[in-house]
């Protein structure tokens, strides 16, 4: 089975497009396909039971791909994905010719009640048989899904840094019973030196859980007991705090 590439779909954009350039050291050649989707995230409003995706082959070849549903949850500060029957996919196997598009159509089965549900589509190229010569590289597409609940459901999260040994983490904590997206987020300490994190390469709080981002640092971390300045933007808006630095328990 050839090595597959992933890609995080970006929310705000209108079309998401993957297109795979693959330099080989072997020298051998390299065929992949290029594959867009509309939309990049799906929303399920309250009450709705069906959308759908569109998958458009952009390559100069005919690809298969197969589609699957996954509940999604973020366990110890990380993603994880789990079979779910919940949400129904139509067709979950395809090919497309090139230039050709594919609707996707998705079926809730089952609506949330007091909070968000999410979910994940995981969109696989399949690849064709294998030629002599040709290393193939086939593509991964996960497209997060939101389910909204009938009752009103917002984000609230509080954050602190955690120092573990010689690394230290910022920490995001959703107690409130819908997701928030936090992007360009940065630390400053009281001298006005500016911390890092890798938030922005998994976004994503869900409701209920919490998150933990590397911090990168030129120079000595924060000191326990520390309080820093945290800016951020999220969907809900522009984020502006003081957040402690604390010692793992």
């Amino acid at each position: 089975m050839p090595p597959s590439k992933s890609c995080e779909c970006k929310a705000g954009s209108n079309r998401s497009s993957f297109v795979l350039i693959i330099a080989l050291l072997s020298g051998l050649p390299a065929a992949g396909q290029s594959l867009s989707v509309l939309p990049v995230n799906i929303l399920f409003t309250p009450g709705q039971k069906a959308t759908s995706l569109t998958v458009t082959n952009q390559g100069k070849g005919e690809t298969a791909i197969q589609i699957r549903a996954f509940a999604w949850s973020q366990q110890s500060g990380d993603d994880e994905l789990s079979p779910s029957d919940t949400v129904v996919v139509s067709p979950p196997l395809a090919s497309i010719a090139p230039g050709a598009t594919q609707v996707v159509r998705l079926i809730l089965r089952q609506p949330p009640r007091d909070r968000e549900a999410t979910y994940r589509i995981l969109v696989d190229q399949i690849p064709p048989p294998a030629e002599a010569g040709i290393v193939r590289i086939v593509l991964r597409m996960s497209i997060p899904i939101f389910a909204e609940p009938t009752t009103r459901v917002v984000p609230h999260l509080q954050f602190h840094v955690e120092r573990d040994g010689g690394s230290a983490f910022l920490v995001a904590s959703n107690d409130g019973a819908h997701h928030e997206k936090i992007r360009d987020v940065a630390l400053w300490t009281s001298d006005g030196h500016k911390l890092d994190t890798k938030s922005n390469a998994s976004p994503y709080v869900l409701a209920g859980a919490t998150r933990r981002w590397p911090i990168e640092a030129q120079g000595s971390l924060p000191a326990p007991s520390e309080t820093l300045r945290l800016t951020a933007h999220a969907d809900s808006g522009a984020i502006e705090q003081q957040v402690r630095v604390i010692a793992p328990q």
